[in-house]
């Protein structure tokens, strides 16, 4: 299975540990937690980092990596009962706890949630303390991409 994520800068590119999640949290996952937000696409990755960047402050560049994890590794899909009431809101903390329990008991490689930009759309937690992680989980490539000014409002 392909996975997709964007970074802003070439070493970060390399980087697969969770450790910017780990640093400072997210919808999924509290501070202190490791867990790698990554996108079923392209687009949607690229969609889920924008919405993270102040217009004035512009990475210069971007960079999008496409992964590739094993397709016997086990993955969770989150049913559409078990969302937490508000859990499009951010900072929700039901979903942070839900995150956090995911990840401390390793029993899945990843998660698979609804984006709360498109709710038809998915993203994967990856955990990267999962046993074999390393093995499971690969980046295939890295691209810059330019952002295209049309999207910046």
């Amino acid at each position: 299975m392909k996975l997709y994520r964007i970074v802003q800068d070439k070493k970060r590119a390399a980087d697969i540990s969770g450790t910017g999640a780990f640093r400072i949290g997210g919808r999924w996952n509290s501070k202190g937690t490791y867990m790698l937000y990554t996108s079923e696409n392209s687009s949607l990755a690229y969609l889920e980092s924008l919405i993270h960047f102040d217009k004035t402050l512009m990475p210069p560049q971007l960079f999008i990596m496409q992964l590739e994890v094993d397709e016997t590794s086990p993955i969770y899909t989150l049913p559409s009962g078990a969302y937490p009431v508000g859990w499009m809101k951010p900072g929700l903390l039901r979903n942070q706890e839900l995150g956090d329990k995911w990840m401390i008991e390793k029993k899945y490689l990843g998660i698979k949630v609804k984006s709360a930009i498109n709710v038809f759309e998915y993203n994967y937690l990856l955990n990267p303390l999962f046993p074999r992680y390393y093995d499971l989980v690969k980046i295939i490539s890295v691209t810059e991409i330019e952002i295209d000014n049309r999207l910046v409002l």
